[in-house]
C-alpha cells in the first residue's frame, strides 16, 4: 500500500536502471500495456534529472523467450545518457523471463560495487523466475560492497509478490516502492533517481471524528462477480486492488492515494473516499465512508466473468507454454499472453485467437457475469525437424542452409504457398496437420523433401544434398563464376553462382563444372575445369586472365 512518497534518497557515484522487459510487461493497467506506461514514465522522469548524473540502463528478457541469460547492459553508465536510455527503452521488445537477481548482480559488477559507491534501480512487474534468491543476493551485495544500494520499484505487483522482492532493497539499505499505476511509477522513479520537484501544497484534511473504540483494521472490501454471488476464489481475487482517494468538502479528490491489494485488510483514516476497484480488465468506481470504530466492508459488483484458459499443441499433451493467446473485446479491451491464464473480463462478447508455430485457431467467447469459462484449447500441430546431409553420414553443420516449408498443393499458376522458414541445422517447425514440402538450399544446391505433418506426432526429415564444397582462389579481386561445362541448345552455359576474389566457396551438387575468372578491365578470362564429389571439398586455384 502506497500511503505517501518518502523523501528522495540521493545516489552517490554511478547508477544503473535495471528494466524488466519480460513478456508479462504486455499486461495492462487502466487499459494500457505496462510496457507503454514504463517507457512513457522513464522518458518523463529522465528528462528532469541533472545532466551530470551518471546513469545507465540494463535490461532482461528483451531478446529471447524462455531464457534466464538474456541480460544486456544497453547503455553504460555515464553523464548525459538520458536520451540514449529513453531511445533504447522505446525500441525494446518485451518477451522473455524474469532473471532479476542475475541482472542486479551484473549491474552491481558493472558499477564496480566492491570498489566504489554504486546504486541499482530495479523496475519489475514480476518476481524472480530463474531459480535465484533476491533476498540472499541483497545480503551478499551489501556485505561485499563499498557503498552499494539497490532500490526496487514493484510495478503492479501484488502484496505477496512485493514481499518477495522488497528484501533485495531492504538488505542493501535501499527502498522498496509499490507502484500500481502511471502516476505512482513516476513518483517511485523520481524518488530513486532523486529528481528534484517543488514540494506540493498540503491538502486540507477534514478533522477525524472522535472514535470511542479504535479498531486495528477498519477496511475489508468484498468483491462479487455478480450481485448476490459469494466472493471468488483466492487465486482470482489476489490480483484485485482498491485505490482510495479522500473526497474533500468541495468534492475534489486528494492527490494522495491508499491502495489495498487482494484480500488484505487495512487501517484507513476515517472519511469518505472515492474507491476504484480493478481486477484484471474489470473496473468499478464507488464512494465509501470509513469510520474508526466500525469495520467497513463495501461490496464491489464487477459484472464480469472469468476465463480459465489452457493452450495445447495437440490432444493429450502438456500445456504449451510457447503458444500465444489474445483476447479482444468491447471498449478496446485487449489482453494477451502465453500458455495459460486465469483472467477476469467484463460481461460481453469477445474474440479469442490462439497460435503456435504456423497453426492458428479463432473462436468467440461470451462472458456472463458471475460465470467462469473453463477452456482447454487444442491448436493442433505436429513437429517437423529437418536435417541436411552432404552425403550419407555427413551432416551439414552451422547456419548456412536455408530451410523453407511450403504447402504441397500448388495454385493455378503452379506456385506453392510459403508456410514458414528458418536458417541452420536442426530446423524445427510446428505445423498444422497436412501435406508439405521442405525445401533446403545450400549454396547452389536445392533439395525438396515432401512430407506429411500429423497432429501430435514428430517427423524427422533428411535432405540428402549429394553435394560437396568448392573453394576458389584468384590472384586478386577478379570476378568469378561457376558454369556448367556444356552448353544448352541456345549455346548458353548454366550459372551456379558468382562472386569476387580473391577467395570464395560454395556448395555444389556432385558433378563437373568450369570456373570462369574475368578481370574488371574486360581484358579476357580464364576457364578452369573442376569436379565436385559428394561429401568432399575441392580447392580450385585459377590464374589471372
Amino acid at each position: 500500500m502506497l500511503l505517501g512518497l518518502p523523501v528522495p534518497a540521493l545516489a552517490e557515484g554511478q547508477s544503473i536502471i535495471v528494466l524488466d522487459a519480460s513478456g508479462s510487461m504486455w499486461g495492462q493497467i487502466d487499459g494500457r500495456a505496462k510496457l507503454e506506461i514504463a517507457r512513457e514514465t522513464l522518458g518523463t522522469v529522465l528528462s528532469g534529472i541533472d545532466p551530470a548524473t551518471e546513469i545507465g540502463l540494463m535490461a532482461y528478457g528483451h531478446r529471447e523467450k524462455g531464457s534466464c541469460t538474456d541480460i544486456e547492459l544497453v547503455v553504460p553508465p555515464a553523464a548525459g545518457t538520458a536520451v540514449a536510455i529513453i531511445d533504447a527503452a522505446n525500441a525494446m521488445k518485451f518477451l522473455g523471463k524474469t532473471p532479476l537477481s542475475a541482472a542486479v548482480k551484473l549491474a552491481a559488477e558493472d558499477l564496480r560495487y566492491t570498489e566504489e559507491a554504486a546504486t541499482v534501480i530495479l523496475i519489475t512487474d514480476g518476481i524472480e523466475t530463474c531459480e535465484a534468491d533476491p533476498c540472499a543476493l541483497g545480503a551478499a551485495l551489501e556485505a561485499s560492497g563499498v557503498d552499494f544500494t539497490a532500490h526496487v520499484v514493484g510495478f503492479g505487483l501484488t502484496e505477496e509478490e512485493g514481499r518477495a522482492v522488497a528484501c533485495l532493497a531492504e538488505n542493501t539499505g535501499g527502498k522498496y516502492i509499490q507502484a500500481s499505476d502511471a502516476g505512482a511509477l513516476a513518483g517511485a522513479l523520481k524518488i530513486t533517481m532523486a529528481v528534484a520537484e517543488p514540494a506540493p501544497e498540503p491538502e486540507p484534511k477534514p478533522e477525524p471524528a472522535p472514535a470511542p473504540v479504535a479498531l486495528e483494521k477498519n477496511f475489508d472490501p468484498v468483491i462479487a462477480l455478480v450481485e448476490g454471488q459469494p466472493e471468488p476464489a483466492d487465486e482470482i481475487v489476489q490480483d484485485a486492488y482498491f485505490t482510495l482517494r479522500l473526497i474533500g468538502a468541495d468534492g475534489s479528490l486528494a492527490e494522495e492515494a491508499i491502495t489495498v491489494y487482494g484480500r488484505s485488510t487495512e487501517l484507513v483514516p476515517p472519511g469518505t473516499y472515492r474507491m476504484i476497484t480493478e481486477l484484471d480488465d474489470a473496473k468499478v468506481e464507488q464512494d465509501v465512508t470509513i469510520t474508526a470504530d466500525a469495520l467497513a466492508q463495501p461490496v464491489v459488483v464487477l459484472n464480469a466473468g472469468v476465463l480459465n484458459l489452457r493452450l495445447f499443441a495437440y490432444e493429450g499433451g502438456e500445456v504449451e507454454t510457447d503458444a500465444f493467446w489474445e483476447v479482444r473485446g468491447p471498449d478496446d479491451i485487449g489482453e494477451s499472453g502465453y500458455g495459460q491464464t486465469l483472467h477476469v473480463f467484463p460481461a460481453g462478447e469477445y474474440s479469442l485467437q490462439a497460435s503456435f508455430g504456423s497453426a492458428k485457431v479463432e473462436e468467440t467467447l461470451t462472458f456472463v457475469a458471475g460465470q467462469q469459462i473453463d477452456k482447454d484449447l487444442v491448436i493442433g500441430t505436429g513437429l517437423a525437424v529437418v536435417e541436411a546431409f552432404y552425403t550419407e553420414g555427413l551432416m551439414v553443420e552451422g547456419g548456412d542452409q536455408f530451410v523453407e516449408i511450403l504447402e504441397a498443393k500448388k495454385d493455378i499458376e503452379g506456385n506453392r504457398k510459403s508456410v514458414s522458414y528458418t536458417y541452420g541445422s536442426g530446423a524445427s517447425f510446428d505445423l498444422p496437420g497436412g501435406d508439405y514440402v521442405a525445401v533446403v538450399t545450400l549454396g547452389a544446391v536445392k533439395v525438396e523433401v515432401p512430407f506429411t505433418a500429423k497432429v501430435g506426432e514428430r517427423v524427422d526429415l533428411v535432405a540428402m544434398l549429394d553435394a560437396g564444397i568448392a573453394a576458389f582462389t584468384t590472384p586478386g579481386g577478379e570476378y568469378m563464376e561457376v558454369l556448367s561445362p556444356t552448353k544448352d541448345i541456345n549455346g548458353n552455359q548454366k550459372s551456379f553462382g558468382y562472386a569476387y576474389g580473391p577467395t570464395w566457396q560454395t556448395a555444389l551438387a556432385a558433378g563437373d563444372y568450369v570456373l570462369v575468372v574475368a578481370a574488371d578491365s574486360a581484358a579476357g578470362r580464364t576457364e578452369t575445369p573442376f569436379s565436385v564429389k559428394a561429401g568432399e571439398r575441392v580447392e580450385v586455384t585459377a590464374a589471372a586472365p
